[in-house]
């Protein structure tokens, strides 16, 4: 079992990043991989989970040791598979994760795609009361969504933001819902425009 991969980040793209280490570039599929561009062709480390069926072996990777934690955390619940878990991570408030968790809040966590009811309590079930070890160094969700600027069209950061959306398993309808707030956006990265949309999509 692997533990982190360290070497040169060769690629970011909506569902994957590459990392090349002595020569062999490994495929890791991550929660958000636009929060790596700053660091394309530059020496990274990243926590992975190697998940093995007996189709395919994949590797899922993490930013650091506590998303992965998270993560394994996640997919111990039944019903939750390896890109389930990933979809829900990408978020990135981890803490409002943990207190939904401890909370009960059944509805907020069935604002995840491929999450309904019947899931999100069995992730109540499973992991209440089971993390709290992870609810203060994780990744907390950072700034607000900018209420301001023009629309910005033809605009490859959200363009690539809204096809990483669709490779965690939004639908096409809830995308489009949302496209509009994205745009008008005045972001600076795929990554920002990412964040934004997948707070969008966490409200009612």
């Amino acid at each position: 079992m692997y533990e982190y991969i360290k070497g040169t980040l060769t690629f970011v793209g909506p569902a994957y990043i590459v990392i090349e280490n002595n020569g062999i570039g490994y495929q890791l599929l991550i929660a958000n991989p636009f929060r790596f561009s700053s660091k394309l062709n530059q020496e990274v480390q990243v926590y992975v989970y190697q998940a093995v069926r007996e189709d395919a072996i994949t590797l899922f990777g993490f930013k650091d040791f506590s998303e992965k934690q998270l993560y394994l955390k996640l997919i111990s619940v039944s019903g939750i598979g390896p890109k389930s878990s990933l979809a829900i991570l990408a978020s990135d408030d981890h803490t409002g994760l943990v207190q939904a968790i401890e909370g009960d809040d059944v509805t907020y966590l069935t604002k995840f795609p491929g999450v309904g009811k019947k899931t999100a309590s069995q992730i109540v079930l499973d992991l209440k009361g089971k993390l709290d070890d992870l609810a203060v160094p994780i990744s907390q969700v950072t700034g607000a969504l900018q209420e301001k600027l023009e629309l910005t069209s033809n605009n490859a950061p959200v363009q690539e933001a809204m096809e990483a959306l669709l490779a965690l398993g939004y639908s096409a309808k809830e995308i489009k819902r949302i496209e509009p707030k994205i745009r008008s956006l005045n972001e600076q990265s795929t990554d920002a425009y990412l964040r934004a949309a997948l707070r969008l999509l966490m409200k009612k």
